[in-house]
């Protein structure tokens, strides 16, 4: 009877590379199903075998689940096969991650990691051991127990450093650092796993570095997250750089794979030819052969590891050699995301980097390729037109979360762009489709809400509607439980009240200004004292207190400068500096600092600002009677306002202006069936795309029109100190 199962198991597997998946499991189901007994340990492989066939290219989770589950029934009465039960183990876990049963989940690897604790000091026992860790560590993150997170995930470091394995050391580091990431107890903490990870990746060879390409993306994804979170933007900078030279160098070598399983194709068939002379013969097999290397001398950890588990891929999607980027080698199911996912999270951290500076054509360029990969992605998991999220498959449902999540950040990055560029019909395209995608899939996107609100009123505000602008920042306020998110909004909300001009809207602004003023020290990083600042400067100067709005201003333009490089708002910074100036009577340096924001206005193509600092600069050439340069600042601030005139009446005749204004929320109903914890947060630590909420935010203040901030002969108001 052996020999059938052998015969059979050969069967599938030719099956299998058919693509013939079907007729695969039936192959392999038919010993399950036989008559005639076989020998107990030959129907756990097999049900092994079907089980990850369904997890690699189906979404039959429940079928694999029932094969895994009778495997282990009959492993009870083996004493031995340590290895087959370990393999029954990390599957059926896997499979219980999928279903969302965390519990179960969570018992079946209590019990495989007192199985790998009993089984001795192999090195193939301690790996099995780290792979347990892995597993369990992502069980605890989706319950939110990240204490118990790093205990499973020093544990897997400590297995890793009993064998002296650096590569594992740095998995485990990182995946530690990532759980700091989304914990952040402590500054002082989440350093200290930085630091842990640049000391692990030091003590790896160099070659080795290289060959550990998922480790490479990981590492430095996670830093730039930790440099984003503490708005250290300079320092982040050269980490976005590598990930951009590391990803085309990677695709470079995959087009040069490809060229190559091409051409070792083409050599197989005409080996298969029968009239072929034996000199041509041998002179093909050669060729074969060192093609064969090459390939093999590029293949990573899952391709040279034939007949060891393969982890379940997210999506459970068929994919193509070289489509993963592996932190670890197996059994550890260590891969964090798809490189797609991966590839469009290089191409966001691109566009987060490069959108303060202005670089709008290579962000433009950035956000259609993200968005063009994210969207082949949804395709392939049944993400159409029409598909909402009531029709997922379950175990869909968070790798659909990761891309939608990729989708919406992109999505807003060109809003904020957009906008800052006066592009306000292109803005509006891309919030309705926000808005549309959040409709559909409200449960997964829940935490999009918010930013869905805020960006409603930076378009009311770009487009002078001040009241709705306000009314949407402080809606977005109470959709998010952030403390430094809210505090940003209230922050726009005051902007939007001082720019309405009245007194009652300068009572509004403070109130909302001065809770955050008073705290804005206790946030990580600076971006919500630099915006606090700005508004209390503003707001000050609209009462006439130009001096003390000064030092406010110039305390926050350094702390914008220095950590931020926000271009836009040293702009605006400078703009108010240099109007504070004038009315001080120091015309020299108005000049000077307007001349500075003028430039920064034009780089940005921010045409508010810049019919902000004309009118500005008129006022100083008037004061100083030149009355040739005023004359010629009129004009061109004319042909800018003509410009501005036309594209506000283009916003404002659009069908979509309304429907974004209006003081409205987004009514949505809620899939009650998709579990929110694993919709989005993800349903592992390795699949949570944990971006900090400085990636993508747009932090600068839309400039509000120079009628409205320039005039300083207004009569004063009562003032009311912060």
């Amino acid at each position: 009877m052996e020999a059938v199962a052998e015969g059979l198991w050969g069967l599938a597997d030719y099956q299998e590379q058919r693509g013939e998946i079907g007729k695969a499991v039936k192959c392999l189901e038919a010993i399950c199903q036989s008559d005639v007994s076989f020998f107990p340990i030959v129907e756990v492989k097999t049900r092994l075998r079907i089980a990850t066939l369904l997890l690699k290219h189906s979404h039959n989770v429940n079928h694999a689940k029932s094969h895994l589950e009778r495997a282990q029934l009959l492993l009870k009465s083996i004493p031995s096969c340590f290895d087959l039960k370990c393999r029954a183990y990390s599957l059926l876990s896997q499979c219980y991650h999928l279903v969302g049963a965390i519990p179960p989940q969570k018992q079946v690897l209590h019990k495989a990691l007192e199985l790998s604790a009993s089984a001795g000091h192999e090195i193939t026992v301690k790996l099995w051991s780290c792979n347990f860790n892995s597993q369990l560590a992502n069980a605890l993150i989706i319950e939110g127990d990240y204490r118990s997170s790093i205990s499973a995930l020093e544990a897997g470091f400590a297995c890793a450093t009993e064998i002296c394995y650096p590569e594992l050391q740095m998995f485990f580091a990182t995946c530690m650092l990532h759980v700091h990431l989304m914990q952040w107890d402590d500054e002082n903490t989440v350093q200290l796993a930085v630091t842990k990870c640049d000391e692990v990746w030091e003590s790896l060879d160099p070659q080795k570095r290289q060959q550990c390409l998922g480790l490479l993306f990981y590492n430095e994804l996670l830093h730039i997250f930790y440099r984003l979170r503490i708005c250290d933007y300079k320092n982040a900078t050269p980490h976005v750089e590598r990930l951009d030279a590391a990803m085309k160098a990677d695709l470079q070598q995959m087009q040069h794979v490809q060229q190559l399983a091409k051409e070792l194709d083409a050599i197989n068939q005409s080996l298969s030819r029968s009239d072929l002379h034996h000199r041509e013969v041998s002179a093909l097999s050669e060729k074969q052969a060192r093609l064969q290397h090459q390939l093999s001398s590029l293949s990573t950890w899952s391709s040279t590891a034939k007949g060891s588990l393969e982890p379940a891929y997210f999506g459970n999607m068929k994919r193509t050699y070289g489509d993963k980027l592996e932190l670890a080698p197996p059994p550890i199911d260590g891969e964090w995301l798809p490189k797609s996912a991966v590839y469009a999270l290089v191409d966001l951290m691109m566009v987060a980097s490069g959108r303060p500076k202005g670089n709008f054509k290579e962000c433009a360029k950035r956000i259609q390729s993200g968005m063009l990969t994210i969207q082949e992605e949804l395709v392939k998991l049944g993400i159409t037109d029409g598909v909402r999220e009531v029709n997922l498959q379950h175990s869909a449902i968070w790798m659909a979360g990761v891309y939608l999540m990729l989708l919406m950040q992109f999505l807003e990055n060109k809003v904020a762009m957009e906008l800052t560029r006066s592009e306000f019909v292109e803005a509006q395209e891309a919030l309705v489709q926000m808005k549309n995608w959040f409709m559909r899939f409200p449960t997964i996107l829940q935490t999009c809400e918010s930013i869905i609100e805020m960006l409603r009123g930076q378009y009311a505000h770009s487009v002078g509607c001040y009241n709705e602008a306000a009314f949407h920042y402080v809606e977005a306020a109470k959709l998010t439980e952030s403390k430094s998110m809210q505090a940003i909004y209230q922050i726009y909300a005051a902007v939007s009240y001082i720019c309405i001009g009245d007194s009652e809207s300068s009572t509004q602004a403070l109130d909302l200004i001065g809770p955050v003023y008073r705290m804005m020290d206790s946030f990580v990083g600076v971006r919500e004292k630099t915006t606090a600042l700005f508004a209390y400067g503003l707001l000050l100067m609209k009462q006439q207190d130009l001096q003390e709005a000064r030092n406010r201003l110039a305390k926050g333009l350094q702390l914008t400068h220095t950590y931020l490089g926000n271009l836009q708002l040293v702009s605006q910074y400078l703009t108010i500096l240099g109007s504070l100036a004038l009315a001080l009577h120091d015309p020299g340096q108005a000049r000077e600092i307007l001349r500075s924001s003028l430039t920064l206005a034009k780089k940005l193509s921010d045409i508010p600002a810049q019919i902000w600092v004309l009118s500005v600069m008129t006022a100083l050439y008037k004061e100083l009677g030149e009355r040739g340069h005023e004359l010629e600042n009129l004009e061109f601030q004319k042909r800018r306002e003509d410009d501005l005139q036309k594209r506000l009446v283009d916003a404002h005749s659009s069908i979509h202006h309304i429907e974004l204004i209006d003081k409205i929320k987004v009514e949505v109903q809620q899939f009650h069936e998709v579990d929110i914890n694993r919709a989005t947060m993800g349903p592992s630590m390795s699949a949570n795309l944990d971006i900090p909420e400085s990636v993508g935010l747009s932090a600068q203040l839309p400039a509000p029109s120079s009628s409205r901030l320039v005039d300083l002969d207004m009569g004063r108001r009562g003032k009311r100190k912060v």
